[in-house]
């Protein structure tokens, strides 16, 4: 049994978030970033959309009282639309305004000092979905439509304007990266729909971006000040003499 020793980044999402841990994903990236730090946990579901998300969240995410025994969540990254976007009747599809209310209600889990799952701590950031190459995506049985994504991806950025919460428009940087060009994707999009290294390296810096813009206090490079610092001391600096006591774990100053 592991015992409660590094508070966390937790991610939340569609399989984009599950492939997080793919080589060069932002998973990957994220833990290598905060490592010794935070702990990353990934939460992507493939395959789920924001009418299936919240009944998971009630699950993944600890009540207040529980929230003493388990650890803290610094940051929550909330990444979902990839399948809601994805044409009625398709059982992923949730409709525009309902992903709008299931992302509100998501973040209002964590930020509404009413909910059981209150979390002051936690620091959220939205992700809009991709661009999707419907020349790459080849699943007659799932299609994707390309203005529909870029509309749930719009939407993100008016749930994160209401609720005051940063938004990483990855559907956006992508889109530029690729010089505005659906078929020019390819670079960032493995078959379409999901990401490349590439991809994931974009996604990965917006939230970076968002990290030493909004919340510096979760920005691990940041000299200049000593609340990021390692759980466990460097080793240099255990006593080598009394070497127990300089090995306790060190209190967080977020």
């Amino acid at each position: 049994m592991a015992a409660n020793i590094q508070d966390v980044v937790m991610l939340v999402g569609d399989s984009l978030t599950q492939q997080g841990w793919d080589k060069g994903g932002f998973a990957q990236l994220l833990a290598e970033m905060y490592v010794r730090k935070l702990d990353v946990i990934n939460r992507g579901l493939g395959g789920y959309q924001t009418d299936w998300a919240i009944p998971i969240c009630e699950q993944i995410f600890a009540k207040q009282h529980e929230q003493h025994h388990v650890p803290q969540v610094k940051l929550l990254t909330i990444w979902y639309g990839a399948n809601d976007a994805a044409p009625a009747p398709s059982p992923q599809h949730v409709p525009i305004d309902r992903y709008k209310t299931n992302l509100s209600h998501i973040i209002q889990m964590v930020k509404s000092p009413t909910s059981a799952y209150y979390s002051p701590e936690t620091s959220i950031i939205l992700i809009t979905p991709p661009p999707v190459n419907t020349k790459q995506w080849d699943r007659p049985d799932s299609p994707r439509v390309f203005e529909t994504t870029r509309s749930y991806a719009e939407a993100v950025k008016e749930v994160g304007e209401k609720e005051n919460v940063p938004v990483a428009d990855v559907w956006t940087k992508i889109f530029d990266a690729a010089g505005r060009s659906e078929e020019a994707c390819e670079k960032y999009l493995s078959d379409g729909l999901h990401l490349t290294s590439d991809g994931y390296n974009i996604v990965f810096q917006a939230v970076v971006d968002i990290v030493e813009r909004v919340y510096p206090e979760l920005d691990p490079t940041w000299e200049a000040h000593a609340k990021m610092q390692t759980v466990f001391i460097p080793w240099d600096q255990v006593n080598v003499q009394n070497p127990r006591p300089s090995l306790m774990k060190r209190k967080a100053q977020f």
